[in-house]
């Protein structure tokens, strides 16, 4: 508990509230009209609307009141004010918290990719790296690839990263030590992508820039009804690459974990060629995948 003492000045107006310690280097003088954001003392003394002017400086506050309260009313709230609040913030400024990142391992359909996902969004949209040559432009993807050997890829979504090993290694090896550098890197402030990240609505811009027909928005509408969601709780993205109007063949891009999943075939015969099946079986008659 930090003890306060009160002592009096020559000033009838000014009280002293004095720490066993130095508060802050120099001194600090506020008004009303002080930016207080970043000081919770003050804010809390100038919630009393007697008080004028907060002086601080070497190991005491002086406080100044209006003649509208004698001070042996208010000295004492006063005094349990200010030992709480430096009980709290010890240096007088608020003391701004790092953003913390949880981040927590997720196994997906495809045994070569893990993915690591944070309690914050890390971008609005994603990002592929297919390739060491291609991390670049992607800090966290670089420090990824150059802190481990076994990392193949690596795609960043929404507050996710989604890592794709070699056959070096099984997951239950490195997965810790990929979690916990990972959760470091963001942690300490390490950028994650210097590329604007593409839009979860137009995945591959040079494929899928283009409006869709009405019976291609029709598939699309019902894929990120039905489909989506899950394949991206996955780690990974499925969009609507191509449709064979005369064949009915719809063939969808796969992105991320999806991107080369063994399973990613039995998925679409199994799930989605269903789906689709069911709801326009007049359009669709057979599922492609087009990996990414």
């Amino acid at each position: 508990m930090r003890q306060i003492i009160i002592e009096p000045t020559e000033n009838p107006k000014v009280m002293k509230f004095v720490a066993d310690y130095n508060l802050i280097p120099g001194s600090l003088e506020l008004d009303r009209s002080s930016d207080i954001t970043e000081i919770p003392l003050a804010q809390e003394l100038f919630n009393y609307p007697f008080v004028d002017r907060i002086f601080i400086t070497a190991n005491f506050i002086a406080v100044a009141k209006q003649d509208t309260v004698e001070w042996e009313h208010v000295a004492e709230s006063l005094k349990n004010v200010i030992e709480d609040e430096l009980l709290a913030n010890p240096r007088i400024y608020l003391q701004k918290k790092k953003e913390m990142y949880q981040i927590y391992a997720e196994m997906t359909p495809n045994p070569m990719v893990m993915k690591f996902v944070s309690t914050k969004i890390l971008m609005d949209g994603f990002v592929e790296v297919k390739s060491r040559e291609e991390a670049t432009e992607v800090p966290l993807a670089k420090a990824i690839f150059d802190e481990f050997d076994f990392a193949k890829e690596v795609f960043i979504s929404d507050n996710f990263v989604a890592v794709t090993k070699n056959v070096s290694v099984e997951w239950h090896e490195v997965m810790v030590a990929v979690r916990a550098f990972i959760a470091d890197y963001l942690q300490n402030g390490g950028k994650i992508s210097n590329l604007a990240p593409q839009k979860h609505e137009n995945p591959v811009e040079k494929l899928i820039n283009r409006d869709y027909t009405e019976n291609e928005q029709k598939i699309s509408d019902i894929l990120n009804e039905y489909v989506a969601p899950a394949v991206e709780g996955d780690g990974g993205k499925i969009s609507l690459l191509e449709y064979d109007e005369e064949n009915k063949i719809a063939r969808m891009l796969l992105q991320g974990a999806c991107s080369g999943c063994p399973s990613s075939t039995a998925t679409l015969k199994g799930g989605i060629e269903n789906v689709l099946k069911q709801f326009v079986p007049e359009l669709v008659e057979k599922v492609e995948a087009v990996n990414g």
